[in-house]
């Protein structure tokens, strides 16, 4: 089951996303982090369930805005599977839902980033290729 998750579900999406952002230290820093800090600034988080355990099996977590190069647009920012959970389909149905929801909101476009370490994000590549995404850019970075 996919559903959105209210600020009080927050923790839900600990274990998920911690496998994703290992330098989250706490499901209490986590929960603050996003309540506090992120959902003011438009994110959201979906999750994908199973029947029997309140921890999400996956989660995602997103944001609309609008940009010049791509219009009103939604951008996956978090998207992670816990590790007995993934080969189950979760993230696809994640991605589906939230291609739904920008659709539903009039995005004109769906962006994600996914990291090139070698060998580290391969299924999550052919994931996204199966979901006819394709690559448009390199994204740069500098630690400040």
């Amino acid at each position: 089951m996919i559903r959105e998750l209210s600020a009080d579900e927050t923790g839900l999406a600990y274990l998920a996303m911690r496998e994703l952002r290992p330098g989250v230290a706490s499901e209490a820093e986590f929960v603050e982090r996003i309540n506090r800090l992120q959902r003011p600034e438009g994110y959201r988080l979906v999750g994908s369930f199973v029947d029997g355990d309140e921890q999400a099996a996956a989660a995602a977590g997103f944001r609309t805005g609008h940009s010049l190069p791509w219009g009103f647009s939604m951008y996956c920012d978090d998207l992670s599977t816990r590790e007995g959970f993934r080969r189950q389909g979760h993230a696809g149905l994640l991605i589906d839902w939230m291609v739904a929801e920008a659709r539903r909101l009039g995005c004109e476009q769906f962006h994600l980033d996914s990291g090139v370490v070698p060998d580290a994000r391969e299924d999550a590549h052919r994931l996204y290729f199966s979901k006819r995404m394709r690559i448009t850019a390199y994204h740069f970075a500098m630690r400040l």
